[in-house]
């Protein structure tokens, strides 16, 4: 399998925090280059150095970066997705600049190549009962009856070929009813909303920190042929924006949130706000071993009857209010 080195640029004081947050995505491995610790390592050596080489000393004036490596398939492109999703939070969120540019980089390959080359890997998948996802450039017979989910990501996150996307789906075909009214949080491609107003949803609202998600999530609305005046998209952080906050505050009967643990537990009140009582709440992006921690923190919020769905190390989990 081939990778792709993505360098994440941030400061020191930004480093615990930024590494918390790549596991919470799926990243296990980090190389962290930081010019703090090296300087430290120069004022508190105990051995004898007649000579540090050139290339070491650089690390003293060198910008701090963490350094991961993503498969260059489908599964990379929506983490590298949900990196870049989790950066523009990580950057609303810091108001006194503390943890540097919160910047993403790939290493040796272009943009336009990292686009196009995953695409190969992206081809026509079933979930549950009722869906199948396909990105544009691919052919689908749909002689099997299922509902035909046509997406292209571009650069926001959800193919359906991550684990916390299928999990989410599956989850939202079994709560869905007819003519329900939906928020999806953190909707990247609009993967969830969209699939939902096939599977018969009345309208939904659909909600991402990133502008160009937004965009994304309305142009893969209409490529589904979804009424504009039913799906509406919205860009900004919900728990900082007081203004969205309350544009986009209802009473929802389904709520989506494929997101990460520390933002899910963050939200657990806004979570509560929208959703009339009885309503659904799905969330996922979950590492299996945070699920517990993000459960108890919804149901301290007035969440009950948690059902998880865990696949490979991931969980998503359905919640009533």
């Amino acid at each position: 399998m081939e990778w792709t080195e993505v360098n994440i640029y941030t400061a020191t004081a930004g480093i615990e925090l930024l590494c918390s947050r790549l596991t919470d995505i799926g990243i296990k491995g980090f190389a962290i280059q930081d010019a703090e610790d090296f300087n430290e390592f120069l004022e508190n050596k105990n051995g004898q150095w007649d000579y540090i080489d050139d290339d070491l000393m650089g690390l003293s004036h060198c910008e701090t970066c963490v350094t991961v490596y993503l498969p260059s398939n489908s599964q990379g492109a929506d983490m590298l997705s949900a990196i870049r999703a989790m950066l523009a939070e990580m950057k609303s969120a810091d108001t006194n600049c503390e943890y540097g540019r919160l910047e993403a980089e790939l290493s040796s390959i272009r943009e336009e190549d990292w686009a196009n080359n995953w695409k190969q890997y992206f081809k026509p998948l079933k979930v549950g009962e009722k869906l199948v996802i396909k990105p544009s450039w691919e052919e689908y017979s749909g002689d099997d009856g299922r509902l035909i989910l046509e997406i292209d990501p571009a650069s926001s996150f959800g193919t359906g070929q991550h684990h916390t996307t299928r999990l989410c789906l599956e989850l939202l075909e079994k709560s869905l009813n007819k003519g329900d009214k939906l928020l999806d949080m953190g909707c990247g491609s609009g993967i969830l909303s969209i699939g939902a107003m096939l599977l018969g949803a009345g309208s939904a609202v659909a909600v991402d920190i990133d502008e160009n998600a937004a965009a994304t999530a309305a142009e893969n609305a209409e490529k589904n042929n979804i009424d504009p005046a039913l799906y509406k998209t919205y860009y900004g952080n919900v728990l900082s924006d007081e203004k969205l906050a309350v544009e986009i505050k209802d009473t929802y009967d389904i709520i989506t949130a494929n997101i990460v643990a520390d933002v899910l537990i963050a939200m657990k009140d806004f979570f509560a706000e929208c959703l009339k009582d009885g309503g659904i709440l799905i969330v996922s992006g979950i590492i299996e071993e945070r699920m517990d921690e993000v459960v108890s923190a919804l149901e301290s919020a007035g969440f009950s009857s948690p059902e998880a769905n865990v696949k490979e190390g991931w969980a998503a989990v359905r919640l009533v209010k």
